[in-house]
């Protein structure tokens, strides 16, 4: 007996010394955060006014592409035209499908591949939020900053279309998603032509105006007049990631400008469940909607596996360095620990997401009468697909969980796969990382999945280099405001999201 508990004993100390040897000698990426002063950013109130102006007009996109309002798009348009003439004088430029805009800056060298920065048009809908001050034409950039929001807004401080400018922010729809993006675009270019910089290789903006609701008739015809023209890109950069302030990822005490490599999946389906109707006096032993319960609750109590991704090996080897012991411990002894990694991962909806694809019931429909039985209950439940998983994984993960039903499954939305990942050994992701140490040197950078789609997904068929980041530094609260009410930019980052892309453009073959 003694010799047997010896032995576990010593398979223990074993076990103890080679997860310490592994915890310290695991190659986490070094950083060697300092304490610099971030880049000084200087105030340009004319810039200002054009991105405020360009808010005011109220692009909305929603629901059928068929019925859309064209007209703001259109103003849209010109506004562009008024704001930039140098933008306009001194590029190729066309429009795709009416509303679509394409700028090319020539380079120097036309045998290197160009580099293309996207953007959209188009917002969502503001919302039925209550608006605290309804004055229009505020423009006030003097004022002196207020700290950014830690809890999303209930009304608007603002109308919704005003562009108003005050207390250090530019505030309405699409502050941030996504027309800060494409004015800095249109700043960068016009600072790039002004200073007389020509860059060795073409530069492209590509703009679509239905991101939002798909991007089928902006980025996808876009993309594919790129192919067809036999375009290729070198880079090609959109919307995704951004630098989460300190605090926004538990354990790490930095900021984190995370990198869009890859975005996940989308698979929507409708699933009608049929059942006996009639008058709720006299119910059958199963109802339809009782029926459509347990498929939910299969859904969602036995839903896609975890894993750890490659790309997310590489996010965790980027920051895994600067995290508490036991983080450290977990992610390099996986080979002991992963099921616990996994599971701590999975209770947090955030983290939860980077590891597996994705459940959400987010429709249902059944009768219209209180007493009244519905033969059939419809829902929608949502996927968002990890690498790794493929849209037939999705088809038997439902077809297993609506089985001994009788069922209709009708995929709705826009389905595609995961996207490929894009290398981050290449000069595309390096000119990122120098960027973001360019004005904000203190962040942490690092690979990441991108949760949400964009239109980067369409371009998939011109690059191999697709990266998703957005150089603003914000709150979680400044973040659900995207989509939400009382949405803001500071102008600080705006100022800086500027010099970033104008950095990109002068340096990306130096």
């Amino acid at each position: 007996m003694k010799k047997f508990l010896l032995a576990i004993a010593v398979i223990v100390v074993v076990i103890v010394a080679i997860l310490l040897i592994k915890t310290f000698t695991y190659p986490f990426k070094k950083n060697n955060l300092s304490s610099v002063p971030e880049t000084k950013w200087v105030k340009n109130d004319s810039a200002i006014q054009r991105f405020s102006g360009g808010i005011k007009i109220p692009t909305v996109s929603a629901g059928d592409l068929d019925v859309f309002d064209y007209a703001p798009f259109g103003q849209f348009k010109e506004y562009l035209k008024k704001s930039y003439p140098l933008v306009y004088q001194n590029t190729e430029n066309y429009e795709v499908n009416t509303y679509g805009l394409v700028f090319k800056l020539k380079g120097s060298k036309p045998n290197l591949k160009p580099i293309l920065f996207l953007s959209h048009m188009d917002v969502v809908p503001p919302g039925d939020a209550d608006i605290k001050n309804n004055e229009q034409n505020v423009f006030r950039p003097d004022d002196k900053a207020l700290p950014a929001v830690t809890k999303v807004a209930e009304d608007w401080d603002f109308s919704p279309f005003s562009g108003a400018v005050a207390n250090g922010r530019i505030y309405g729809r699409g502050a941030i998603d996504m027309k800060g993006m494409l004015f800095s675009l249109m700043e960068s270019l016009t600072n790039m032509i002004k200073s007389g910089t020509v860059p060795q290789r073409d530069i492209y903006l590509a703009f679509g105006f239905d991101e939002e609701v798909g991007g089928r008739k902006g980025a996808k015809q876009i993309a594919e007049d790129f192919k067809k023209k036999g375009l290729t890109f070198d880079a090609v950069y959109d919307e995704g990631g951004l630098i989460l302030e300190k605090g926004g990822i538990k354990g790490i005490d930095s900021d984190v400008a995370v990198i869009g490599c890859a975005e996940k999946g989308f698979f929507s389906a409708k699933i009608k469940v049929k059942g006996l109707g009639g008058h709720s006096s006299m119910p059958p032993m199963e109802s339809a909607i009782g029926k459509a319960a347990v498929i939910m609750q299969r859904l969602e109590k036995d839903q896609m596996k975890p894993t750890i991704t490659p790309l997310i090996k590489e996010f965790f080897d980027n920051i895994g360095g600067t995290m508490p012991f036991a983080n450290r411990l977990a992610i390099s002894n996986q080979w002991l620990l992963k099921s616990v990694l996994l599971s701590q991962l999975a209770k947090n909806n955030s983290t939860n997401a980077l590891i597996r694809s994705t459940t959400a019931l987010t429709m249902m429909k059944g009768s219209d009468g209180t007493n009244v039985l519905s033969p059939e209950v419809e829902f929608v439940v949502n996927f968002r697909l990890l690498s790794g998983n493929s849209v037939k994984d999705i088809r038997d993960h439902i077809a297993q969980a609506t089985k001994g039903f009788d069922v209709e499954v009708e995929e709705i939305d826009n389905t595609r796969e995961a996207s490929a990942i894009s290398p981050t050994n290449v000069r595309a992701y390096k000119v990122i990382e120098q960027g973001i140490k360019e004005v904000y040197p203190n962040s942490l950078v690092t690979p990441y999945l991108t949760i949400a789609g964009t239109d980067a997904y369409k371009y998939q068929i011109v690059s191999k280099n697709i990266y998703r980041f957005m150089p603003i530094k914000i709150t979680d609260a400044e973040k659900q405001s995207i989509h939400s009410t009382n949405e803001y930019i500071s102008i600080e980052n705006y100022m800086k999201m500027i010099h970033y892309f104008e950095y990109i453009m002068k340096n990306y073959d130096k």
